[in-house]
């Protein structure tokens, strides 16, 4: 299989590719557009997408491509982020000034990156930063990224774990153009061990959300994430992205999904699939 992510090679979204998927192929892509339009192109079979991280919250652009593009979620990943700070060999953590990395990563480590004294400045990528620096062989300069990402360019790790919190998660989505067959899932995992992500518009009235939430709370289905999105072309409108337990093919959440659509002006499916359990 070839698998798209976002990044250079050594990313956290690289690891967390073969992590969820196991040896295959990866396709690194300079942006999320990329990515998707590697996977409606067949340039690979599938792909993972970061989705929101425990610290920084939900990466919207990816929301917003979802419902752009007829690709159906079939997995989710979770992946414990580390950051290291990568210099070239030889170098001695007194030499750094200046600390490079994608701006996520950078706030993650701000603290201690203050209390260094090592001045941070954005670029476009993790790993990408070990690879510029590798590329300039710049000695005052460390790059902010994964283990692998040092490996990979043969750099040297100053400090591993520097990031201020260490419950710092990101959840991935794996998606293609095929939906895992609900039923089958339901089957061999059981009724608790499925997910189902969905996204619906409302009309913009009084109560209108509480409606849509009761159809859930009835049935005791267990909600793990809502997200409001803007209605693009419809200011103060919103899209609403629901994540609940349980296979959208499952008798229970066949009438929710019904009493749903009773009040949403549009419901889609995004899909159904193994929930990730570490």
């Amino acid at each position: 299989m070839k698998i798209a992510f976002q990044g250079e090679p050594g990313a956290y979204s690289e690891q967390a590719v073969f992590d969820h998927f196991g040896e295959v192929e990866s396709l690194p892509c300079e942006s999320f557009d990329a990515v998707f339009e590697a996977v409606n192109t067949g340039r690979s079979d599938a792909a993972l997408i970061p989705i929101e991280n425990s610290l920084a919250g939900s990466i919207h652009q990816n929301y917003d491509l979802l419902l752009r593009n007829d690709l159906r979620i079939v997995g989710e990943q979770l992946l414990r982020v580390r950051h290291c700070l990568i210099a070239l060999p030889g170098v001695q953590m007194a030499d750094i000034k200046k600390a490079i990395s994608h701006p996520q990563a950078l706030g993650q480590c701000a603290g201690y990156l203050r209390k260094r004294g090592i001045q941070a400045e954005a670029v476009y990528d993790t790993a990408g930063s070990v690879k510029m620096l590798k590329e300039s062989g710049a000695r005052d300069t460390a790059g902010v990224a994964s283990r692998r990402a040092a490996e990979i360019y043969g750099m040297q790790i100053l400090e591993e774990g520097i990031e201020d919190n260490t419950e710092n998660y990101t959840r991935f989505l794996a998606i293609q153009k095929e939906a895992v067959v609900p039923a089958a899932l339901s089957e061999s995992k059981g009724a608790g061990e499925a997910k189902t992500s969905i996204v619906f518009t409302l009309k913009n009235e009084p109560g209108s959300l509480f409606k849509a939430m009761s159809v859930f709370a009835l049935r005791d289905i267990d909600l793990t994430k809502i997200e409001s999105r803007p209605l693009q072309g419809k200011p103060w409108e919103y899209l609403f992205y629901v994540d609940f337990i349980g296979s959208a093919e499952e008798e229970r959440s066949k009438r929710a999904l019904n009493h749903l659509s009773e009040y949403a002006l549009t419901l889609r499916v995004l899909g159904s699939y193994p929930r990730f359990r570490g």
